[in-house]
């Protein structure tokens, strides 16, 4: 019984990362349709600022959340501002296009800092462990369960209780019908797509303690934030969250049993085979011809 709750902890772990890694792609592949093969780079900016900031300017992780966030968000609205919003209804130039934003992002932080793996601090408040269910569990880790819902929470009500988010959607059911309306469409994407790359960055930040901090972290954090946004269903926040934590306790259950290299090859093995059945993912509903 230990081992089952202590692993149900650990999937738990794994999901809220998950979580926080492909909330920001969910919003702009969900609503943009934008293929944005960047958005590890946006996590490996995040997890830089974060290390900029402790190391520079003395903040620790926590107080430099906020202006990690800002700062992320901002070189979005610039990338989508002054690239991506060109090659409108164009989806191969723009993986292209994000493709040689994250190649240069990586270079330009090798140039800047150097390719030296860089660590952040854990938050000394959050240093040590607490007991669940009589199993001692890093308090860290049950922080990060918490801010990824709390993000989740935030970013629901942003797309569902908001004039950006209103008018968002109706973007994306007719753009032409929304102009007429006065809606701004380029402006409306422009902070939509700030906002993913924000929450890229603030993820970033928040696992840059669990992870050493390299130019090329964010490559491994990409596949899985698409492989978590296509399982749940490419427009369906929701079902993101429901894929982050399924996938999460996959993950553990089978890197318990056998091994991560295991764990992640019979992972992506079994969304392929649902991508082959469901294209669609699993928590969005069909749609009848």
């Amino acid at each position: 019984m230990d081992q089952l709750i202590e692993q149900i902890v650990t999937g738990l772990s794994i999901g809220s990362i998950l979580l926080l890694v492909a909330l920001g792609l969910s919003i702009i592949y969900g609503s943009m349709g934008i293929i944005n093969l960047a958005h590890g780079e946006f996590v490996m900016l995040g997890a830089y600022a974060a290390w900029v900031f402790h190391t520079y300017l003395g903040l620790g992780l926590l107080a430099s959340l906020v202006p990690i966030f800002l700062v992320v968000a901002a070189f979005g609205w610039v990338i989508e501002r002054y690239v991506l919003s060109l090659l409108n209804n164009r989806p191969l130039d723009t993986i292209l296009a994000t493709w040689g934003v994250g190649i240069m992002l990586q270079q330009a932080v090798r140039l800047m800092v150097g390719s030296e793996l860089r660590y952040v601090q854990l938050p000394p408040a959050l240093a040590d462990s607490m007991d669940v269910f009589g199993i001692p569990i890093s308090s860290y880790r049950v922080f990060l369960f918490v801010v990824s819902i709390a993000l989740f929470g935030a970013t629901w009500l942003l797309m569902n209780r908001t004039p950006v988010g209103m008018k968002l959607r109706a973007i994306i059911q007719d753009r032409s019908v929304a102009a007429s309306f006065g809606i701004n469409a380029k402006r409306v994407y422009a902070l939509t797509f700030a906002y993913g790359a924000g929450l890229a960055g603030l993820a970033g930040a928040l696992v840059s303690p669990l992870k050493s901090v390299s130019p090329d972290m964010g490559t491994g954090y990409v596949v899985d934030a698409f492989m978590v946004v296509v399982l749940g269903g490419v427009q369906s926040l929701a079902g993101t969250v429901a894929s982050a934590f399924i996938l999460g306790e996959l993950s553990g259950g089978i890197a318990f049993l056998q091994n991560d290299t295991v764990a992640k090859t019979i992972v992506l093995l079994a969304i392929v085979v649902l991508i082959r059945f469901r294209p669609e993912g699993l928590f969005t509903a069909r749609v009848r011809a």
